[in-house]
């Protein structure tokens, strides 16, 4: 027997879907990492996305989310750190060149790959609205008189498996697309297109306002 209600569940699924659908800063990764380096490559990112949202969920779970929420210095320094790495992020992915995967070595691929992940994981775990988002939104799905730990947890894991659905969602969109470009020039202003919104979220990040 699973220990949020059916009904709690359900509802959490359905608005978690709703916020995920909404393009941020790792969608647009993903988006972008899928047109410049192709499938192999930009579904590595949804692993990373996974793993970040993972990472949040636990960190929230043991009251980060809270932490952060009621601290302003926490929150403004957790928040410049991740919009310096968006920023660095984009600049990258400005600067990287548009060549498909399958004239990539395999080695150069996976290497690549790993990076990618690494940068997903990072852009989602440095996203302190994400921290304070799950602190407040997880506990309105939680009966309190039953077990916090085992309900936040069926919680955290149910928002991670949608956002990697959601991510992938995204990637095979723009993998698909892809294959209809063979232009470099298209591929190239794509990616330039994605970096430049990395960077215009991580100056729109630096502007939010920390939660009431």
């Amino acid at each position: 027997m699973l220990p949020v209600e059916p009904q709690l569940l359900a509802a959490f699924a359905a608005a978690s879907i709703v916020l995920l659908v909404i393009p941020g800063p790792t969608v647009i990764m993903v988006v972008s990492q899928a047109l410049g380096h192709g499938t192999r490559v930009a579904f590595a990112s949804v692993v990373g996305v996974g793993l970040g949202d993972l990472a949040v969920g636990t960190l929230s779970l043991i009251g980060v989310g809270a932490l952060l929420a009621a601290s302003a210095s926490a929150f403004v320094a957790l928040k410049w750190v991740g919009a310096a790495y968006l920023v660095w992020l984009g600049v990258k992915l400005w600067r990287a060149p548009a060549v498909r995967v399958v004239n990539a070595a395999p080695a150069a691929t996976r290497d690549r790959s790993w990076e990618v992940l690494c940068d997903a994981f990072f852009v989602t775990l440095l996203d302190p609205k994400s921290i304070v988002f799950f602190g407040a939104f997880v506990p309105q799905f939680i009966v309190p008189a039953n077990a916090f730990a085992p309900q936040a947890s069926v919680l955290i894991v149910t928002f991670v498996i949608l956002g990697m659905i959601n991510a992938a969602g995204y990637a095979g969109l723009a993998s698909s697309a892809r294959r209809w470009v063979a232009r470099s020039s298209v591929i190239r202003a794509a990616m330039r297109t994605g970096a430049a919104l990395l960077i215009f979220t991580a100056v729109a990040s630096l502007l939010a306002r920390r939660p009431a």
